[in-house]
Protein backbone atom coordinates (compact mmCIF):
# COMPACT_ATOMS: atom_id res chain seq x y z
CA UNK A 1 0.00 0.00 0.00
CA UNK A 2 1.52 3.72 -0.70
CA UNK A 3 0.39 6.25 1.90
CA UNK A 4 -2.02 9.24 0.13
CA UNK A 5 0.23 11.92 1.72
CA UNK A 6 3.75 11.05 2.31
CA UNK A 7 3.40 8.89 -1.04
CA UNK A 8 5.73 6.00 0.97
CA UNK A 9 5.01 2.13 0.89
CA UNK A 10 3.49 0.88 3.47
CA UNK A 11 3.77 -3.05 4.12
CA UNK A 12 0.22 -3.61 5.48
CA UNK A 13 -1.88 -6.79 4.29
CA UNK A 14 -5.67 -5.19 5.96
CA UNK A 15 -6.37 -1.02 6.72
CA UNK A 16 -8.61 -1.38 9.36
CA UNK A 17 -10.12 2.28 10.24
CA UNK A 18 -7.43 3.05 12.97
CA UNK A 19 -4.66 2.15 10.50
CA UNK A 20 -1.59 5.16 10.32
CA UNK A 21 0.76 5.64 8.19
CA UNK A 22 4.04 4.59 9.57
CA UNK A 23 5.72 7.31 8.08
CA UNK A 24 3.74 10.57 8.32
CA UNK A 25 0.67 9.21 10.80
CA UNK A 26 -1.54 10.12 8.55
CA UNK A 27 -5.04 8.54 8.65
CA UNK A 28 -5.35 5.97 5.64
CA UNK A 29 -8.67 4.44 6.07
CA UNK A 30 -9.94 7.59 4.87
CA UNK A 31 -11.49 9.39 0.86
CA UNK A 32 -7.90 10.57 -0.18
CA UNK A 33 -5.82 6.86 0.76
CA UNK A 34 -9.41 5.29 -1.20
CA UNK A 35 -9.13 3.97 -4.91
CA UNK A 36 -12.45 5.60 -5.67
CA UNK A 37 -11.88 8.99 -4.61
CA UNK A 38 -12.28 11.66 -7.41
CA UNK A 39 -12.59 15.18 -6.84
CA UNK A 40 -15.25 16.57 -8.76
CA UNK A 41 -17.49 13.51 -9.01
CA UNK A 42 -20.60 13.54 -7.07
CA UNK A 43 -19.36 13.60 -3.13
CA UNK A 44 -15.83 13.82 -4.49
CA UNK A 45 -16.38 9.65 -5.11
CA UNK A 46 -16.67 7.07 -8.04
CA UNK A 47 -19.11 5.23 -5.99
CA UNK A 48 -22.59 5.82 -5.39
CA UNK A 49 -22.41 7.04 -1.83
CA UNK A 50 -25.50 8.42 -0.31
CA UNK A 51 -23.76 10.65 1.46
CA UNK A 52 -20.49 13.10 1.67
CA UNK A 53 -17.93 12.58 4.04
CA UNK A 54 -16.54 16.12 5.24
CA UNK A 55 -13.24 15.84 6.10
CA UNK A 56 -11.54 13.69 3.20
CA UNK A 57 -8.35 13.18 5.31
CA UNK A 58 -9.65 11.94 8.46
CA UNK A 59 -10.78 8.09 9.02
CA UNK A 60 -14.47 7.22 8.29
CA UNK A 61 -16.51 4.20 8.35
CA UNK A 62 -17.00 3.84 4.26
CA UNK A 63 -17.99 0.43 3.09
CA UNK A 64 -16.41 1.32 -0.34
CA UNK A 65 -13.38 1.53 0.93
CA UNK A 66 -10.65 0.44 -1.00
CA UNK A 67 -7.17 1.12 -0.68
CA UNK A 68 -5.34 2.85 -3.70
CA UNK A 69 -2.16 1.59 -4.40
CA UNK A 70 0.17 2.56 -8.07
CA UNK A 71 -2.49 5.46 -9.08
CA UNK A 72 -1.33 7.75 -6.08
CA UNK A 73 1.98 7.41 -7.77
CA UNK A 74 0.46 7.75 -11.06
CA UNK A 75 -1.60 10.45 -10.36
CA UNK A 76 1.50 12.34 -8.98
CA UNK A 77 3.42 11.66 -11.97
CA UNK A 78 0.21 13.17 -14.59
CA UNK A 79 0.42 16.31 -12.47
CA UNK A 80 4.35 16.96 -12.97
CA UNK A 81 3.86 15.97 -17.29
CA UNK A 82 1.06 18.44 -16.85
CA UNK A 83 2.59 21.32 -15.88
CA UNK A 84 5.61 20.36 -17.80
CA UNK A 85 3.98 20.21 -20.87
CA UNK A 86 2.23 23.77 -19.65
CA UNK A 87 5.28 25.39 -19.34
CA UNK A 88 6.83 24.74 -22.76
CA UNK A 89 3.58 25.48 -24.46
CA UNK A 90 4.09 29.04 -22.18
CA UNK A 91 7.45 29.13 -23.69
CA UNK A 92 7.00 28.32 -27.69
CA UNK A 93 3.35 30.02 -27.96
CA UNK A 94 1.01 26.39 -26.93
CA UNK A 95 1.80 25.20 -30.74
CA UNK A 96 2.90 21.77 -30.35
CA UNK A 97 1.19 18.99 -28.56
CA UNK A 98 3.46 16.56 -27.05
Amino acid sequence: MICWKCKKEIALDKVFRSSECSFCHADLHSCKGCRFYMPGNHFDCKETISEPIADKEKANFCDFFYPAGDELLNKNTNDKSKAARDAFNALFGGGLCL
